[in-house]
């Protein structure tokens, strides 16, 4: 079995937002079906950090969970900037169970264990925050952070963050999640959000003994990243 990376599908079946407008998604979404089948197995997962669907609320994602849960393997999603459909756990959970969408796992301030490995993560916020409501959200995600590496921890196994947005950059680091990141048990930190020209600031090394890369849907040409075999 392995484990598999993909963030910012922004499948968008049910609504009116089409990413071919941007360069280098036209017919991304055959890419990604195509790519995707042939390289995860059944028996695989597949971590999507946030931006999944463009929909704004639940029924306007049912098209685009149906066609994730039509690909091979287990999907574990997360909430990205633009998951505007995003509610709580168990009303997703709810949702997935009422459509028969069985492949498809939500995670919110929890872990899952994968052979050796244990995945865990958040949202995660912006580089600088001005704003009280932003200082507020980032110190919710830092805490959403925490509480998922403790979860983590119950389980076992190294632990692998996933995030969405970039805790660190070329020039900017996000300190309040940067911190709890490398002062964790987890030697890599995966994140999405960044596209176009904003992948060249992103980080894609070590630091403070952490190894950070993107995975963001298009700068993967949309096949998803072998991140752990168990």
């Amino acid at each position: 079995m392995s484990l598999f990376a993909i963030a910012d599908t922004h499948l968008s079946f049910s609504c009116d937002k089409p990413m071919d407008i941007f360069r280098g998604w036209q017919n991304f979404e055959k890419r990604l079906e195509k790519n995707w089948n042939a390289v995860v197995g059944e028996d695989d997962f597949v971590i999507i950090p946030g931006d999944v669907s463009w929909g704004m609320n639940m029924e306007e994602t049912l098209e685009d969970f149906r066609f994730l849960d039509s690909l091979n393997g287990t999907k574990i999603i997360m909430k990205g900037n633009h998951d505007y459909w995003w509610s709580t756990k168990s009303k997703t959970e709810k949702f997935f169970a009422e459509n028969d969408i069985k492949s498809i796992k939500v995670l919110f301030n929890n872990a899952y264990r994968m052979g050796d490995y244990t995945v865990c993560g958040t949202r995660g916020w912006f580089f600088d925050c001005e704003k009280k409501e932003d200082e507020k959200v980032l110190l919710r995600e830092a805490g959403r952070l925490k509480m998922s590496l403790d979860e983590a921890a119950k389980l076992g196994g190294e632990p692998i963050i996933f995030l969405h947005y970039p805790p660190v950059s070329m020039t900017q680091t996000c300190d309040e999640i940067y911190d709890i990141v490398v002062s964790s048990p987890a030697k890599r930190c995966y994140y999405g959000h960044l596209h176009g020209p904003s992948v060249n600031w992103a980080f894609r090394s070590e630091r403070d003994g952490v190894s950070f890369d993107l995975v963001s849907a298009d700068f993967l040409e949309f096949c998803p990243k072998l991140i752990a075999k168990f």
